[in-house]
């Protein structure tokens, strides 16, 4: 958090004022200028896209700041009304990318029951900070594909490679608060996402999973206590993980067959084999990727005529042939 700009333009003003009920003037209201998120990879190995911290610059104008996460109406604090990202010019995230952040302005009124906080802001006791989104996807570092689904582990090198998510599509931004301990060195963040929408695994597409925080506690890495409700609930979450691992690996199945029909014409030196072994190290958009490129081929070397086509450079200009042949 940066220090209190002193000066409100009217521009300002009149956005503080779309969220109030009453007229407030630039001398009723404290503002403090915030540092939400960036993009660089933070303490969970994840970070945003530039693309999704320009959504979240549009979603997060006229969201509440709360303490620590807890959702209720008396622990809010105060509200953005204005937002937009930046690159810092000279500044490199972590991986060697310009880094960018999202900036936004906040207000709350002055009043005897704030002054506490704002002393605080002030004093620079509050000042790290944390947001609670949603996002539709979290990208693998290492293989492209969404994390929930590949098998890489954030926080593991893979080839010297990090593997770290990076978060698109933001979907939602519902709270930002302010905390002891971000995951983000700049700001903080705390994240729920939607899996990836597979139309192959027949689930419930696009639907969040809802218990995140249980899940984040069975692979915490230290030994943890679940309650009988927390076991069934992960219980749910394995049952519908195993029916989408089948179903992903029909499709596979199925793309890895059609590869190899492919193949036989386009690459017939390629032995069913070597295809196999090779089908078996490619995720399923590579596969996909390689079906499309393997059909191209095919219908160069073995072009299709209409069933009907003329045949009159063959029958000396008779055009009742193609009726003949029926």
């Amino acid at each position: 958090m940066e220090h209190t700009a002193k000066g409100l333009s009217a521009e300002e003003l009149k956005a503080i004022n779309a969220f109030t009920r009453r007229e407030f003037r630039e001398e009723d209201v404290y503002v403090f200028p915030v540092i939400l998120c960036d993009n660089d990879i933070d303490r969970d190995f994840e970070r945003f896209s530039d693309e999704a911290l320009e959504a979240l610059s549009k979603l997060y104008v006229g969201v509440t700041g709360i303490a620590d996460h807890q959702p209720a109406s008396s622990n809010q604090s105060a509200r953005i009304f204005s937002c937009r990202t930046e690159t810092v010019a000279g500044r490199q995230t972590s991986d060697g990318k310009p880094y960018r952040r999202l900036c936004a302005k906040a207000y709350l009124p002055k009043s005897e029951k704030n002054e506490e906080l704002i002393l605080a802001l002030d004093s620079g006791i509050r000042k790290e900070v944390s947001v609670g989104c949603a996002v539709r996807r979290r990208i693998c570092s290492v293989c492209g594909e969404d994390i929930a689904m590949c098998q890489h582990q954030k926080g593991k090198r893979y080839n010297g490679q990090l593997c770290f998510a990076t978060l698109q599509e933001p979907i939602d931004a519902y709270e930002w608060s302010f905390v002891a301990v971000p995951a983000q060195k700049n700001a903080g963040v705390i994240k729920c996402f939607q899996p990836p929408k597979i139309a192959a695994c027949g689930g419930r597409k696009g639907e969040p999973y809802q218990n995140m925080e249980v899940e984040k506690k069975l692979f915490a890495g230290e030994e943890q206590h679940f309650s009988a409700e927390e076991m069934q609930s992960l219980a749910e979450r394995f049952k519908e993980l195993e029916k989408k691992a089948f179903d992903g690996e029909c499709y596979r199945d199925k793309l890895t067959k059609e590869l190899k029909g492919l193949a036989a014409v386009a690459l017939p030196g390629l032995s069913s084999e070597t295809l196999g072994l090779m089908a078996k190290s490619l995720s399923v958009r590579q596969l996909d990727e390689l079906k499309t490129a393997f059909e191209a081929r095919t219908a160069d070397l073995l072009p299709l005529h209409p069933q009907l086509a003329s045949h009159n450079s063959k029958t000396g200009g008779n055009h009742n042939t193609i009726y003949q042949n029926i």
